[in-house]
């Protein structure tokens, strides 16, 4: 069958550059649209439940939500695990499902089954489901500094929280824009129990009062000379003065106002995390969070292009600082791997030209190298394989077996023409002849280099049938190295014999006359010889050398991931819950204080707590120099 494919090739080679130019066409354009990122991501499909109840213990959280959840939530379709985490005020269920679900899917799932037990959770508890994205979704973080120091948390805070968020959030890609640090502006109305037994007004109704008074109400319309008006009844609280005249009950039929029993102000909301740049203190930060399956180089350019649009209508002195930026790493990590992979392209030309001794010859191999690297790029799209570290690794591992098919059969048709022109004279060589003498050259080797492709094909089947993380991380790899050599053996059959016919000719240089070939035959054919003479000898060498080199191979050492030195450190240490708020800021500029001994750091930045009612954790990232 592949003979008669390379004839019919061979006769309609209009058709063949055509297939070629429209495949290398698609090729760039799956190339310009797939996701980068410095590693594929490696997380589970999981969907994160959080119920916040307010001022409840973790025990009664636990029972009356968590439980309720987690044992609904197990019967659910395609759910590999379910884990809980309870914490004062807040619960915590993270749905693990099986490898290769939608997200989305899973995420509508889980709302299905959240509906079903709404009735069995208490009242005004309600579930609400996290954002779309994996733990590599933490692409960006910056910090707000006040160069001038003229703005309080607060307002850096509510900066933060009213205007860069929502700018943010409204860049593509953009999941979610979590906060950290600074003080939460409240109304705060601070009630004197002496007060409250005076007047005879238990707690429960002053906070009845308050919250029913600042709402608004629609009435009707009122018809009055011909003209419709609008009735609305408008409550709403928007200072502390409207706040203080809340009437929360009367005493011998004079009203009780909120300020008769205490006082109201603005205050500062409980806080569980801070945040620090470069130890000159506090500050409030924010952290970009990249919505699942996009491209991350993409979507930080977004973020960074949204900030310096908003850049003028920051207060003066007030400035956003890039805390971590994962874009150098993907930069440097692409930039890296295209460098190696030009490289090589380079030797192998180098080496097909030196030793076929023959330009146009050698060209064939080296025109289909990048063909068969660019169409591999058209089924990675539609795979949804990102281009990272691990998936351009396989191409570059494969460089040297791309070219072997097309080398082979060059190599063959190039021989049996330069000795049929020895024989017959290169004048006296009709083109028609010349055709068929390559053909057959190629046809006689074709079966078996294809073949042979097909067994490297074979031999990455392992790395596919990995789960779990090791799937997610290697198996990008196995799929491009896959599909570069399965176009390179489409390509041996195809497109390399057309080329042939094409640039193989003129007046060939036999191989005994080409000097590279005569120098390297000086060195192996000895060798070669020797190692055919005493057969028994050379296997015992060859057992000898594998026997002695087990022993270094157990030493090797492993690790799941390549090191990446992105020049950026992300350092996280657990603080015992219920320490109080003033011990994250002393270790804060103690951390910050040990990090600037270092000569080439850039900046420091560090935060204890998390943006959310998350575990506690302290983090430090240190940036330094590329």
């Amino acid at each position: 069958m592949i003979p008669r494919w390379i004839d019919w090739c061979a006769r309609n080679r209009f058709l063949v550059f055509t297939g070629t130019l429209f495949l290398v066409l698609a090729g760039i354009w799956a190339l310009n649209r797939i996701p980068l990122d410095a590693l594929p991501d490696i997380s589970d499909v999981q969907v994160i439940v959080h119920t916040a109840w307010n001022g409840e213990p973790p025990d009664i959280i636990e029972d009356q939500v968590t439980y309720p959840i987690v044992t609904s939530l197990l019967a659910a379709p395609r759910v590999k695990g379910v884990r809980a985490q309870t914490m004062f005020g807040d619960s915590y269920v993270f749905v693990v499902f099986e490898d290769g679900t939608d997200l989305y899917w899973a995420r509508s799932r889980v709302l299905e089954y959240l509906q079903q037990i709404e009735g069995r959770l208490p009242a005004n508890v309600h579930p609400t489901i996290g954002p779309d994205a994996t733990g590599a979704g933490w692409v960006y973080e910056y910090a707000i500094v006040d160069h001038n120091h003229r703005h309080s948390l607060a307002d850096l805070r509510s900066l933060q929280d009213w205007f860069l968020r929502y700018q943010l959030e409204s860049v593509p890609g953009v999941a979610e824009v979590a906060t950290i640090g600074g003080f939460v502006r409240q109304y705060q109305v601070r009630l004197d129990p002496d007060k409250l037994r005076a007047y005879n007004v238990p707690l429960s109704m002053v906070i009845d009062r308050v919250r029913d008074s600042t709402n608004e109400v629609g009435g009707r319309v009122l018809e009055i000379g011909g003209a419709e008006y609008m009735i609305r009844g408008m409550g709403y609280l928007k200072s502390l003065r409207d706040l203080e005249t809340v009437p929360v009950g009367n005493k011998n039929g004079t009203p009780v106002m909120v300020r008769d029993l205490g006082s109201v102000a603005f205050g500062p909301d409980i806080r569980q995390g801070v945040a620090e740049w470069n130890g000159t203190g506090e500050t409030v930060a924010g952290i970009v969070v990249m919505r699942y399956g996009l491209n991350a180089l993409n979507v930080i350019s977004g973020v960074k292009q949204k900030l310096r649009e908003i850049s003028g209508s920051l207060p003066p002195g007030v400035e956003i600082v890039t805390a971590y930026d994962r874009s150098g790493l993907i930069r440097d990590s692409i930039a890296t791997l295209q460098r190696d992979l030009i490289e090589e392209a380079i030797i192998v030309s180098l080496v097909i030209i030196v030793f076929l001794f023959h330009f146009r010859s050698a060209f064939i191999p080296i025109l289909t190298l990048p063909i068969a690297v660019i169409a591999a790029f058209l089924p990675m799209y539609y795979l949804q394989v990102s281009s990272n570290i691990m998936s351009l690794g396989g191409i570059a591992l494969a460089i040297g077996v791309l070219v072997d098919a097309a080398i082979v059969m060059v190599e063959n048709g190039y021989r049996h023409l330069s000795e049929a022109q020895q024989q017959e004279g290169a004048k006296s060589m009709t083109p028609r002849e010349r055709k068929r003498i390559l053909l057959n050259a190629a046809k006689q080797v074709a079966p078996a280099i294809f073949f042979s492709l097909l067994i490297i094909v074979v031999s990455f089947l392992p790395v596919f049938l990995l789960e779990a993380q090791e799937g997610r991380m290697f198996r990008p790899l196995a799929w491009t190295k896959t599909l570069a050599v399965g176009f390179s053996s489409l390509l041996a059959i195809t497109l390399v014999p057309v080329l042939m016919t094409l640039f193989i000719r003129g007046r060939l240089r036999p191989e005994s006359k080409n000097p590279i070939s005569r120098f390297t035959q000086a060195l192996y054919l000895p060798v070669l010889k020797l190692c055919l003479r005493f057969p028994k000898t050379t296997l015992l060498l060859n057992i000898a050398f594998l026997v002695v080199t087990l022993p270094l191979a157990t030493k090797l050492g492993s690790q799941f991931m390549p090191p990446l030195f992105e020049g950026s450190a992300l350092t996280c240490r657990p603080r015992c819950r219920g320490s109080r708020s003033d011990r994250p800021r002393c270790s804060c500029r103690s951390r910050i204080g040990s990090s600037a001994r270092f000569r080439k750091l850039r900046a420091c930045s560090d935060r204890s707590g998390a943006p959310t009612a998350l575990p506690i954790m302290r983090h430090s990232t240190c940036t330094t120099p590329q």
